[in-house]
């Protein structure tokens, strides 16, 4: 298709599927390379199942060297002319991707509820909106892609210019897989990379979706796509000769790694890999304010699934206990039921085994002497007018812990479920000293009336994202990362699209 397609034209070429099961079964056993949807070259595949029923969705492509290979080498077939494309084309290409993400909001956001179980109403179109703006976002950057003049020697022309790095490789976790794939992907497409991306496991269609969309309209092998796993996927793309930078979001453990093997090759990385944020609440805290950020900063509707989770709150001692009981009455309050159901308001675990890791910590917490404060109900089944199928999904109640001790392990680790500890203090700096004692950096928030306060708390929190009386997530043009054991480098800004995806070259024109 040619690059000067209009956005409605690609749209009509492939319309929205609001059939989530129907369009997962379109998409099953196939990986996008060159622009085109392709079977593993090994012709394996894995399942993917609806975590609210256990229901097979469909079945993903088993990505392994060779297709790593593949897709690769699409991508530096078709990086070479994309360099060369005038930014302000390429950034009104991403305009147009973004605008046709628009237009398959829906079908995208049915597609994410399905796989990853996350509540349509309350989480999936959310994500599927921010997808969509990230790219018009980032399109309009493109002239920005700047370099400097220098005044070095009055006989010499010198500047600094900005050229893409060549092919990037990404690989996106399951939580908010679109959202933080378009983190990565159009600030690298707009800079003048080709990507290759590994999506996760769990959740490999939705973004597949997105690949396929945006493929309407980009050069084939300029963005290519491979479901897989870790050791045969994730780790051939990282260790590709010709993939020149590294873009993860997940686990330390796996950040670790990804490291080391970027380090022998001497390319760089970024990293996000979670957090354990703090959300402090002042004695002079409005309540019902602070109570609704807990409730908003714990992604209590994405069961907590979030690395920005307010999973560790710390309230004073004069407002704690009115503040753990509006809590709590907020929380009940939510519904909890089918992923797809609009009246939802939460849906479930993503899988069997973060289903297990999350009960497994509430059993801890309890074993511990803290006392869990249950909430919201799970969804009614058989004779109280529910789906029977429902028995079988990973849903889990979300629990409030109070009176745990200071040194659980509740309280110091990332839980990625709907878990949240309420920590009493008695002055604003045993609050500091408590939510500062992590090994994460990522997020915090101060709750005062304050300003003074607000502001101190501000900038001694020791977090790459911190806010005062509210818990927003994260949006384009807001720098995002952490410090610590969060990670390595921003995303979802101009800073992030020139630091992290293009090399700065120096050139000096001798006059004399």
């Amino acid at each position: 298709m040619s690059t000067q397609a209009s956005a409605a034209d690609a749209a009509d070429r492939l319309s929205p599927n609001l059939d989530p099961w129907a369009l997962a079964r379109e998409l099953s056993a196939r990986h996008l390379i060159g622009g085109k949807l392709v079977p593993a070259v090994s012709g394996r595949t894995f399942e993917v199942r609806y975590p609210a029923t256990l229901e097979k969705v469909g079945e993903a492509a088993y990505g392994e060297a060779a297709d790593v290979a593949a897709a690769v080498d699409a991508a530096v077939m078709a990086q070479k002319a994309w360099a060369r494309t005038p930014a302000r084309e390429r950034g009104r290409l991403m305009a147009e991707c973004g605008r046709i993400l628009e237009a398959h909001k829906e079908e995208l956001a049915r597609l994410m509820a399905l796989e990853t179980g996350k509540a349509l109403r309350t989480e999936s179109r959310v994500e599927a909106g921010v997808l969509a703006d990230a790219f018009v976002f980032f399109g309009g950057l493109a002239s920005e892609l700047k370099g400097e003049t220098v005044p070095f020697n009055p006989d010499m022309m010198t500047m600094t210019v900005r050229e893409p790095i060549g092919v990037v490789g990404a690989i996106i976790p399951w939580n908010v897989p679109m959202m933080l794939m378009a983190y990565k992907i159009a600030p690298a497409l707009t800079a003048g990379n080709a990507v290759v991306v590994k999506s996760a496991e769990e959740a490999p269609f939705a973004v597949l979706r997105v690949c396929q969309l945006m493929n309407q309209v980009l050069p084939a092998g300029l963005f290519n796509i491979l479901s897989g796993y870790g050791p045969e996927c994730g780790q051939p793309l990282v260790a590709h000769p010709k993939v020149g930078k590294i873009s993860f979001t997940g686990s330390v453990e796996t950040g670790r790694l990804i490291y080391k093997a970027a380090a022998e090759k001497l390319i760089p990385v970024t990293l996000e890999l979670g957090g354990k944020s703090p959300m402090v609440v002042m004695d002079d805290a409005d309540l019902d304010k602070a109570v609704a950020g807990a409730v908003s900063g714990m992604r209590f509707t994405r069961q907590g699934q979030s690395c920005t989770a307010a999973s560790r709150i710390y309230v004073q001692a004069g407002l704690h206990d009115r503040f753990v009981e509006a809590l709590k009455a907020k929380v009940d309050a939510l519904v909890m039921g089918d992923p797809l159901d609009e009246k939802s308001d939460i849906g479930t675990i993503v899988s069997l085994q973060q289903f297990d890791r999350v009960n497994g910590y509430i059993d801890r917490g309890r074993a511990e002497g803290g006392r869990a404060h249950e909430c919201s109900a799970l969804p009614a089944t058989g004779e109280k007018g529910g789906s029977e199928k429902l028995k079988e999904g990973y849903f889990v109640r979300p629990v409030i812990f109070t009176g745990l001790p200071k040194d659980s392990r509740l309280i110091r680790e990332e839980i990625f479920g709907p878990v949240t500890c309420v920590v009493k203090f008695e002055t604003f700096e045993e609050a500091l000293e408590q939510a500062n004692d992590s090994d994460y950096g990522l997020a915090a928030t101060i709750w005062t009336r304050d300003l003074k306060t607000g502001l101190d708390g501000a900038r001694r929190l020791e977090a790459g994202f911190v806010q005062v009386n509210q818990n927003l997530v994260v949006m384009p043009n807001l720098s995002y990362g952490g410090i610590k054991q969060s990670g390595l480098g921003k995303e979802a800004t101009l800073e992030a699209m020139l630091e992290h995806f293009t090399h700065k070259k120096t050139i000096i024109v001798n006059l004399g």
